[in-house]
């Protein structure tokens, strides 16, 4: 809360770097229309992959993890979770497609914190209740000592933390005294530093943002797992998180870190989220182009099992079909036989 109290965001000075960040976000959302009314059928493809990757990003974040074969079933089928991880990614699941759904009847409240927190860690004795003690955000490296990296409010004051926040979000917005794409960073930050459950912290934000952009027609996250971006750079996700939260409590905190970057994860999306809808031309030159983009992802050897679950959605007969292919041109060449063969990248594929 403490980045809306006062009139600090309505007096804040946007740079220059993060207004073109804004601008070309909005531009991108009016595109993104038009990618959604010229191929809603093939855009399923993109969809799936990106539930199945936020999914798994979301709680890989947080050192939740499953077996790579039994990802799918978890998100895209009816599959009962085995253990405990396997609960968590079918939770997150379930969270996501409530906000998909239902994201313009959604009102951003301590109820729905509350109830999007039960969502992902139902089971556990805490889920949907604001934190019983106190936590602290630690950080420990390879060979050195834990330390602190930031105190998050004190679990007394947090209920009544979070409820400041939902207020004056929900009236900045309703005031358009602040525009959108300051609000909510502000709004997903506030809510990272108040920390208000034991468990689950992250997962809940990644969440809350999804909901906000949805709410103001930002949807790239439909078809463009932010998560996974968020994911791929972790290293920048904590080290601004990290500046921007020094100071927080006494309200003299920079907010900048970390609005370019959440920015910088938008409007990343949407480059990629044009790059693979503009080479959409069937449902099944989606799937290509997703298993092409995943084959030239890939650092060195990848066998069929790291395709397939780069590729959700895509069944294992038209990897195999696209991998022969590219063996056939000289593009691939496939090291030992079966399943778990490694493939090397040759001629055009190591452009």
């Amino acid at each position: 809360m403490m980045s809306f109290r006062g009139e600090r965001l309505k007096n804040f000075a946007i740079p220059t770097g993060s207004v073109w960040l804004m601008t070309d976000i909005a531009q991108s959302k009016g595109r993104q229309e038009l990618y959604a009314k010229q191929a809603p059928q093939l855009l399923k493809v993109m969809r799936d992959m990106a539930l199945v990757q936020s999914a798994e990003s979301s709680n890989r974040i947080e050192g939740v993890t499953v077996q790579p074969d039994r990802l799918k079933p978890l998100v895209l089928g009816n599959v009962r979770p085995k253990n405990r991880s396997e609960e968590e990614v079918q939770g997150y699941r379930k969270a996501l497609n409530l906000i998909h759904t239902n994201h313009a009847e959604l009102s951003i409240t301590p109820k729905l914190l509350e109830k999007l927190h039960f969502i992902i860690q139902e089971g556990s004795g805490d889920a949907g209740h604001f934190k019983r003690v106190d936590n602290e955000i630690i950080e420990t490296k390879p060979g050195e000592a834990p330390f602190i990296r930031f105190n998050p409010v004190s679990f007394k004051k947090t209920p009544k933390a979070v409820e400041e926040l939902c207020l004056l979000y929900r009236h900045a917005i309703n005031q358009e005294h602040v525009p959108p794409l300051l609000a909510i960073p502000a709004l997903v930050f506030d809510f990272l530093c108040i920390h208000p459950f034991r468990d689950g912290n992250g997962r809940v934000a990644r969440l809350l943002t999804l909901l906000a952009l949805y709410q103001h027609g930002i949807e790239v996250g439909r078809y463009i797992s932010l998560e996974k971006l968020v994911e791929d750079t972790r290293e920048d996700y904590y080290r601004v998180l990290l500046e921007s939260s020094k100071n927080w409590h006494e309200g003299k905190h920079d907010i900048l870190p970390w609005l370019n970057y959440l920015l910088s994860i938008i409007r990343r999306s949407y480059v990629e989220f044009e790059s693979r809808a503009g080479q959409i031309r069937s449902a099944r030159g989606a799937k290509t182009a997703l298993i092409l983009d995943a084959i030239k992802s890939f650092e060195g050897k990848f066998t069929l099992a790291d395709l397939e679950r780069a590729c959700p959605g895509v069944s294992r007969d038209m990897v195999r079909r696209v991998l022969k292919d590219l063996s056939a041109k000289g593009d691939l060449k496939c090291i030992g036989k079966g399943p778990g063969a490694p493939w090397l990248k040759k001629g055009n594929m190591l452009e």
